[in-house]
């Protein structure tokens, strides 16, 4: 049972950090957007796209390991519904996270010329969209049975 609890404060620690690096991460682009410098704001572009995006995949893919793993040990079946809603919420934020990667590169390879507002909605809209279903998923997390 140690390990239970070990697993389970990691489990907390990466589910708390990630939403809090998305959050960071859509906070530094809008900034870095609003004082206009087309330079900065595209090195932090490529920053997020190839540093910020493959690091939050992976902490993002070890929460439904480690989480599947706290289920098994805790005896739960993994058929009741705030597991299901949670995995089929996950599984949107993936296709969320894919579709967020695709929008930066489309982005990164304008190089010096400013990015149309549709494309910077885009990946706005995809980011924040990323953002809520990670709050949701936490509180279906939080709502679960002690």
């Amino acid at each position: 049972m140690e390990h239970y609890l070990l697993f389970k404060i990691i489990h907390s620690a990466v589910a708390v950090l990630l939403p809090l690096g998305v959050i960071a991460h859509i906070f530094m682009l809008w900034k870095a957007q609003r004082r206009g410098d087309l330079a900065v704001l595209q090195r932090k572009v490529r920053r997020t796209r190839l540093m910020s995006l493959p690091v939050f995949a992976v902490l993002a893919l070890t929460l439904p390991v480690s989480g599947y793993y706290l289920v098994n040990i805790a005896g739960w079946p993994l058929s009741q519904l705030w597991l299901l809603l949670s995995s089929v919420l996950f599984i949107v934020m993936i296709a969320l996270g894919l579709l967020l990667s695709g929008r930066l590169a489309a982005w990164e390879a304008l190089g010096p010329v400013p990015a149309p507002q549709r494309l910077q909605r885009f990946a706005l809209v995809y980011g924040v969209l990323i953002l809520v279903l990670l709050v949701a998923i936490l509180g279906l997390m939080g709502a679960k049975p002690a």
